[in-house]
C-alpha cells in the first residue's frame, strides 16, 4: 500500500482544490474561513468537569455490577454526555467521541493516568448534524460521518488546543445520500480506513424497519442499506458502494491480519422477542451486486413479513453473502473492533470485541453489554459469548447502554454509553 504522508502546508493545495464545494448553511462560512486557516468569530467551546457528583455516582452505582472474566477491571476514563462511536489518537492520550445530537468531544489524558482530565467540545466553530462516527488514519487524520456530509479535520491533534481547526468536507452537506432520504431514524453514521486500499468506508443505514420495493433500485445505487467507499482526501472522489441488503450497520472494521471487512447489523423490529437474530458479518468480497439479506430477510434465515412468500430476485440471490454470527435477537449489535493490543491474554488477540446497546421494545430486555468473538485459522468465525455484562439490572433497568468499543493506546479497551454519558476503561490485570 502506498502510504500518504501530508505536511501542514501541503494541505494548502487541497484547500484551493474544494473551495467551490458547496456548504450547508448552517456553517458556510465558518468552514471556508476554517479551510483557508483564517480565524473565525470564535465560540467557547463547552468543558464538562469531570470532578462531580455524577461520575461519583457513575463509580458506585455501576462499576461494581459490571462482571468481567477473572483479571479484568473496570473504571471510568471521561464523563462525555451521549458518546457514542470513539477515534483514539496515536499520540496525545485523546479521545474523539461522536454523538447523534451537534456536539463532537475530544477527551485528553494530560498526565498520562490512564484517565481523561479534559473533556471538551472539539471544533465548536463547526455545525454538526449527528456527528456520531468518527475515526482516525494511521497517518493522523480525523474524520467525522454526520447524517449528510463526511468531514475532513487535516490536522485534529495540531489544532486541538484551538477552537478552530482546520475541516473540509470530503462529502459536502446534502451529498451523502439525496436530501429527499434525510430522515431521523438510522442515521448514525460510521467510518474506517482500510489499509490496504486507504480508502474511507462510510456505513449507511436505511431508515425503515422493512424498506419497500419502490426505494430499491435507488437504495442500492447509492448504498442506502448498505457501504460506500471513497478517496479520503480532496480530487476524485470515486465513490463505489461496497455492499448492499443491510439494514442499519453502526460498526465495521478491518481484520488486521487477512485485510476482511467485519460489520455488525440491526435487524428487523416487530417480528417477536426472540426472532429476528442480529447479525455480526464477514464481507463476502467488496463491490455493489453483494447483497446481506434485506428487505427479503430480518435477519439470518429468517424471512420478514413483508417480503413473505415473495421470490428473491437472481442478481440478490446469487450474490447473498450469509451472516457469521446470529446474535440473540434484538440486543441491538453496535460498534466492532479486533484487538491488537499487548495488555490483555493472548485467547483475545485478534478476537472481535463489539457492543450490544440493548433492546428498546422487546417485552424481556436483553443486551446492555460487550460480546467478544473468537475467529478460527481462516479468519471465520469460531465462538461468541458475553465478555462484560451487567449494564442491565434484574428487573431489566439499564444502568448503561454499551455503544462503542476501541483500544486505548496502552492496549486497554474503551467502551462508550450514551445512557450514562461516559466512557468505561477495562484493563487486564492478571489473576
Amino acid at each position: 500500500m502506498k502510504k500518504i504522508l501530508l505536511s501542514i502546508s501541503s494541505f494548502l493545495i487541497f484547500l484551493a482544490a474544494s473551495s467551490t464545494a458547496v456548504f450547508s448553511a448552517g456553517d458556510e462560512e465558518n468552514i471556508k474561513k476554517l479551510s483557508s486557516f483564517q480565524k473565525t468569530d470564535g465560540a467557547v467551546a463547552d468543558v464538562i468537569d469531570q470532578n462531580t457528583k455524577f461520575a461519583a455516582n457513575i463509580k458506585k452505582n455501576i462499576l461494581p455490577n459490571i462482571k468481567m472474566p477473572a483479571g479484568f477491571k473496570i473504571e471510568l476514563f471521561a464523563v462525555a454526555p451521549d458518546a457514542r462511536h470513539m477515534a483514539v489518537s496515536r499520540n496525545k492520550g485523546t479521545v474523539w467521541i461522536g454523538t447523534r445530537k451537534t456536539r463532537v468531544w475530544q477527551a485528553t489524558d494530560r498526565d498520562m493516568d490512564n484517565v481523561a482530565d479534559t473533556v471538551e467540545q472539539f471544533a465548536p466553530t463547526v455545525s454538526f448534524d449527528i456527528p456520531n462516527g468518527p475515526c482516525y488514519s494511521a497517518d493522523g487524520h480525523l474524520y467525522i460521518a454526520e447524517r449528510n456530509r463526511v468531514l475532513w479535520f487535516p490536522a485534529a491533534e495540531y489544532f486541538m488546543e484551538s477552537p478552530d481547526t482546520v475541516a473540509i468536507p470530503i462529502i459536502n452537506q446534502g451529498e451523502l445520500i439525496p436530501p429527499e432520504e434525510e430522515s431521523y431514524n438510522h442515521t448514525a453514521r460510521v467510518c474506517a480506513i482500510n489499509p490496504k486500499d486507504n480508502k474511507l468506508y462510510v456505513s449507511m443505514g436505511q431508515p425503515f424497519n422493512v424498506a419497500g420495493p419502490d426505494k430499491y433500485p435507488l437504495y442500492d445505487q447509492v448504498g442506502i442499506g448498505g457501504m460506500i467507499r471513497f478517496n479520503r482526501f480532496p480530487g476524485e472522489l470515486d465513490r463505489e458502494v461496497v455492499a448492499i441488503g443491510i439494514r442499519n450497520s453502526v460498526g465495521h472494521a478491518f481484520n488486521p491480519k487477512d485485510g476482511a471487512l467485519w460489520f455488525t447489523d440491526n435487524q428487523v423490529d416487530g417480528m417477536g422477542d426472540e426472532t429476528p437474530p442480529g447479525e455480526l458479518n464477514k464481507a463476502c468480497a467488496l463491490g455493489p451486486k453483494v447483497w446481506y439479506g434485506h428487505p427479503y430477510f430480518g435477519g439470518g434465515d429468517v424471512r420478514t413479513n413483508e417480503y413473505q412468500g415473495k421470490t428473491i430476485p437472481k442478481e440478490y440471490a446469487d450474490n447473498y453473502c450469509k451472516p457469521q454470527v446470529d446474535m440473540i435477537a434484538h440486543a441491538a449489535d453496535l460498534g466492532m473492533m479486533f484487538y491488537t493490543g499487548k495488555m490483555f491474554p493472548k485467547k483475545y488477540h485478534n478476537a472481535i470485541f463489539s457492543a450490544q446497546h440493548g433492546s428498546w421494545n422487546a417485552i424481556k430486555p436483553r443486551g446492555a453489554r460487550v460480546m467478544v468473538t473468537y475467529l478460527d485459522r481462516k479468519g471465520n468465525a469460531k465462538s461468541t459469548e458475553p465478555f462484560a455484562e451487567g449494564w442491565m439490572t434484574e428487573m431489566g433497568t439499564y444502568l448503561g447502554r454499551p455503544v462503542d468499543v476501541q483500544q486505548y493506546v496502552d492496549g486497554s479497551l474503551l467502551v462508550s454509553d450514551d445512557k450514562a454519558g461516559v466512557i468505561y476503561r477495562i484493563t487486564y490485570e492478571g489473576v
